[in-house]
């Protein structure tokens, strides 16, 4: 809740709960995600969860899974 200085849904803290979760506080406190959602542009905050599916530089069929299914509850 420190990060994020707008109004969130349920769907949308569900979302950023699971991002944070996986990846690190750290690296959501210094994402595009972060500074979109911070600008209230919700839109091009949920795009960027797409952009989180690679481990060692190559793209994971399982994180282009858990990105896309974020996103959506992010949109829900």
């Amino acid at each position: 809740s420190r990060l994020v200085k707008v109004k969130l849904t349920q769907g949308q803290f569900d979302a950023l709960v699971s991002f944070a979760y996986n990846l690190g506080a750290r690296t959501l406190s210094s994402s595009t995600l972060l500074r979109k959602l911070n600008a209230g542009d919700y839109a091009g905050a949920a795009d960027e969860f797409l952009r989180w599916n690679k481990a060692g530089g190559k793209v994971l069929n399982g994180l282009t899974r858990r990105r896309e299914a974020e996103r959506a509850l992010f949109l829900s």
